[in-house]
């Protein structure tokens, strides 16, 4: 039995979005009848990555149903002020009615980019501090300032939507992670600000804390199976979780339905490894 479409009709952008977290909700989004703006660092790097996930995205599709018309993607650096501001114009440009003369819509925004490299504090250097911080915390706001910018415009009875990818690591300590675990706190505080700032357009404003998710930013850091069998054993579910096990929650927060009510609120998905670590 199909299960029903949640998000039929909505514009939703999602930066980073072509691998890990930011890939899976994209792909439900996609599922839910979404159409969705991905955001991307950009470079050779990133084709294979793009070219993958519109071959999968296009698979969601009806035979014959042109993928261009449900996805549009963006190359450029979110840390970057005019990023966020040139992707959110991209997207309301790209799903904007034939003839009509509106600036678009934006429905659902998820700020997910985001960069990890441990490193000991000790050790850490002012340029991978800056970095780390360039991309997790000032992109964020950036591109999250753009978003509600774009959703107050639009007057809609629905508001909008803006969904934080911040992190477990927003809630402990990380001796590796110095300059990773503030950026995370970082998130889940811009969330609950702008649930207070953009509360009046009726736009929502929730962040999501993802616990040990297996990704590109924790593959090396996970191959050490000592590390990898203690999460496992800490975590009440008994598992690493998947990039699939944040699409869930992300379509929970999208959907007005199912989410009205809800902002300035932090969701763990985690296994419960939280709870346990105390």
């Amino acid at each position: 039995m199909a299960l029903p479409q949640l998000l039929v009709g909505k514009v939703a952008g999602i930066t980073g979005g072509l691998t890990g977290i930011g890939r899976a909700i994209a792909l439900d989004y996609l599922r839910h009848g979404a159409k969705v703006g991905i955001n991307h660092l950009g470079g050779s790097g990133d084709e294979p990555h793009r070219m993958s996930f519109l071959k999968e995205a296009a698979a969601l599709q009806p035979t014959g149903e042109s993928i261009e018309r449900h996805v549009v993607t963006f190359a450029g650096d979110i840390s970057k002020p005019e990023t966020g501001r040139q992707f959110v114009e991209h997207i309301a440009t790209a799903f904007k009615p034939t003839g009509s003369e509106s600036r678009g819509r934006l429905d659902v925004f998820v700020s997910n980019a985001g960069v990890c490299q441990f490193a000991e504090f000790l050790e850490l250097s002012p340029q991978l501090f800056q970095e780390t911080l360039a991309t997790n915390m000032s992109g964020a706001f950036y591109a999250v300032q753009a978003a509600g910018r774009q959703m107050a415009l639009q007057q809609s009875p629905a508001g909008g939507s803006i969904i934080g990818i911040s992190s477990i690591s927003a809630l402990v300590g990380g001796g590796r992670q110095t300059h990773y675990t503030p950026t995370k706190a970082g998130v889940k505080s811009l969330m609950q600000s702008c649930a207070i700032a953009l509360g009046k357009y009726g736009i929502r404003c929730n962040s999501l804390l993802p616990g040990t998710i297996r990704t590109q930013l924790n593959e090396t850091d996970l191959a050490d199976e000592a590390k990898r069998a203690y999460v496992e054993r800490r975590t009440p579910l008994g598992r690493l979780g998947q990039p699939k096990d944040m699409a869930g929650p992300a379509v929970f927060l999208a959907c007005e339905e199912l989410s009205s009510f809800v902002t300035g609120a932090e969701l763990l998905v985690d296994g419960g490894l939280y709870v346990n670590l105390q």
